[in-house]
């Protein structure tokens, strides 16, 4: 049996701010439980719905060295099972005790992730779990691999143990200056240099975790390549190339049993694949009727679910909004984010009542809704990672307009009229007269050729983005890097 724990700094149903969240409570769950012993370790922060806090079982507690501090610090342990998994959470007050898992202060989120990655190494001898491999998400667990090869490389406990760093989205990845994390991590003057962590005189988490890390994988395979040149890298691209052998793209999953219109409690008509035209139109009217809008099933409803911020493209939307929001189209519109992009949003839902519903809230319910009530799903993303919305709104027969970049290029299949093959729309340069143009070109083959339509709604509706294959992919890596003497 090969001991595998998952380290990060949110996991559903726990606590979800993105679509890590998703990805680290999904994948342990795929794996094969004759093969893999997998534990989940988090942050035991106050804002976890108390349903589950009331749950959780308090193992034990000790004190640990952190870093300069003369005193030692309280790390205390609980652990809770849920749906097969074991997961522990790392209890410290002074540092989880919050109302969001994420502050506005990047320095005390370094100091309390800096806390954490050192937490994890310190509490696995306590519970006597000894991992083969530790997996570790983002920024917020990017010094477990540090800490393993430096601070705990003499530790019995860890002789075998390798780890894997693994990219969500490059953007983020926990800068400050060296003095602090040297403060904070105790570490040897002579890892923070260039070829380590240092980066632009200051320290960065997440290139120690790359730079320490055994293995690399990102969230698809088009961003894996994508981030070994300047304009995906965040200034890593030169250190991402270097590892390259040792960095792979494996696109996420979504979960197919909570993401699944034959049995969604959320939505108004349950529908599958053989019977989506007569299902998702059920949807469609419901939807218009409970946000207002005109009842009218030859609209055509293009959906945004998204943080409204400039990755999302959302600047493409700004300036082409006017022509696309033409007499026969409604526009939906479910997310939170910059208030540039709040307020265009608000502005054209009051100029065109009957054509845009602008919902500037983050509603699971009315997502689900959406996925099965919209025709069409845009995402023109500047990048993307992977991008969940995608592959959420193919398992609800809602076509996809993408830019072909990152999860989005791997993902989704472009229409090809001539050869009756493709699940959705996409566009190549980031360009709003292009992604215009492909909006349009959707709206040709929704009004003129109903029958292709329905075509490429059932083949995105019969493509398998499930956990199923991302999982099996994990697991060759795992069984390949536990072979490693």
């Amino acid at each position: 049996m090969k001991r595998i724990l998952f380290a990060a700094s949110e996991c559903v149903p726990f606590i979800k701010t993105g679509g890590l969240a998703d990805v680290v409570g999904a994948l342990p769950k795929y794996l094969d439980k004759s093969q893999f012993d997998v534990r989940v370790i988090m942050p035991y922060y106050t804002c976890i719905p108390s349903k589950f806090r009331d749950k959780f079982r308090y193992v034990t507690h000790f004190y640990m060295d952190f870093g300069k501090r003369i005193v030692g610090t309280h790390v205390g342990i609980m652990e809770y099972e849920y749906d097969g998994v074991k997961f522990y959470f790392v209890d410290n007050d002074y540092y989880f005790k919050c109302n969001t898992p994420y502050s506005s202060d990047l320095k005390w989120d370094i100091e309390r992730f800096t806390f954490f990655c050192k937490a994890v190494l310190a509490i696995m001898p306590v519970v006597n779990f000894c991992p083969d491999i530790i997996h570790c998400h983002d920024w917020q667990a990017s010094l477990i691999p540090v800490f393993l090869k430096s601070t705990f490389a003499s530790h019995p406990f860890y002789n075998h143990t390798k780890s894997i760093m693994t990219i969500h989205n490059l953007r983020f990845q926990g800068i400050w200056n060296i003095d602090t994390f040297k403060y904070n991590t105790n570490l040897p003057d002579y890892m923070f240099t260039p070829d380590k962590l240092e980066y632009k005189k200051d320290a960065n988490m997440l290139k120690g975790g790359l730079v320490y890390a055994d293995y690399i994988t990102t969230v698809s395979e088009t961003y894996a390549d994508e981030i070994k040149y300047p304009f995906y890298g965040e200034g890593l691209d030169g250190l991402l190339r270097a590892k390259k052998m040792q960095l792979r793209g494996i696109v996420n999953g979504i979960d197919y049993q909570i993401f699944n219109p034959a049995t969604d409690e959320h939505i108004y008509a349950k529908y599958s694949s053989k019977n989506f035209r007569k299902g998702k139109a059920e949807n469609k009217r419901r939807l218009q009727e409970q946000l207002g809008l005109p009842q009218n099933p030859n609209k055509y409803m293009i959906a945004i679910i998204s943080r409204l911020t400039d990755q999302k493209g959302l600047d493409l939307v700004q300036y082409a909004i006017e022509r696309i929001l033409d007499s026969n189209t409604q526009l939906v519109v479910i997310g939170t984010g910059e208030s540039r992009y709040e307020n265009m949003f608000k502005h054209y839902a009051w100029k065109y009542k009957d054509r845009v519903s602008a919902n500037i809230l983050y509603s699971d319910d009315l997502a689900h809704k959406l996925y099965a009530g919209a025709d069409a799903m845009l995402v023109p993303s500047l990048f993307e990672p992977c991008g969940l919305t995608q592959l959420m709104s193919l398992r609800y027969g809602t076509v996809p307009i993408v830019r072909e970049t990152g999860g989005l290029k791997d993902t989704v299949e472009p229409y090809n009229e001539f050869e009756g093959t493709g699940t959705g729309f996409s566009f190549k340069n980031y360009n709003a007269e292009e992604m215009l143009s492909v909006i349009n070109y959707s709206k040709k083959v929704f009004f003129e050729t109903p029958k292709e339509w329905d075509k490429i709604v059932k083949r995105g509706m019969e493509k398998d983005f499930s956990w199923n294959s991302s999982a099996k992919q994990y697991e060759g890596i795992y069984n390949w890097m536990c072979s490693w003497t």
